[in-house]
């Protein structure tokens, strides 16, 4: 299985509409990349840094599964530009995008 991450650092000043990114981009998300074998996704907020009283690094990441690297691939370069283009509809921060293969 296949892993991409989507991290929105925690940087002070800083704009996220936590609402709107879950009721309108996420579900995007969904309808736009179900077809190309997105398996299911879920988003964590930052809770706390390691150390007591600490920021978390970064405030918001969603995780998208995919069963195969050329599934994601192909989903991405189908929809991504759509993806993107709503980035600014609920952020300023710059999304940073990490692919993994899930190993257990």
């Amino acid at each position: 299985m296949i892993r991409l991450t989507v991290s929105y650092l925690n940087q002070p000043g800083s704009h996220f509409n936590l609402d709107y990114y879950l009721t309108k981009h996420m579900p995007m998300v969904e309808e736009k990349l179900r077809p190309h074998g997105l398996l299911n996704w879920e988003v964590e907020q930052g809770a706390d840094g390691l150390a007591p009283g600490t920021p978390a690094k970064y405030q918001i990441q969603a995780n998208l599964n995919f069963p195969t690297l050329e599934a994601m691939q192909a989903a991405f370069g189908a929809e991504g530009p759509a993806l993107m283009a709503d980035v600014p509809n609920y952020t300023d921060v710059q999304p940073e995008v990490h692919v993994y293969k899930v190993l257990r």
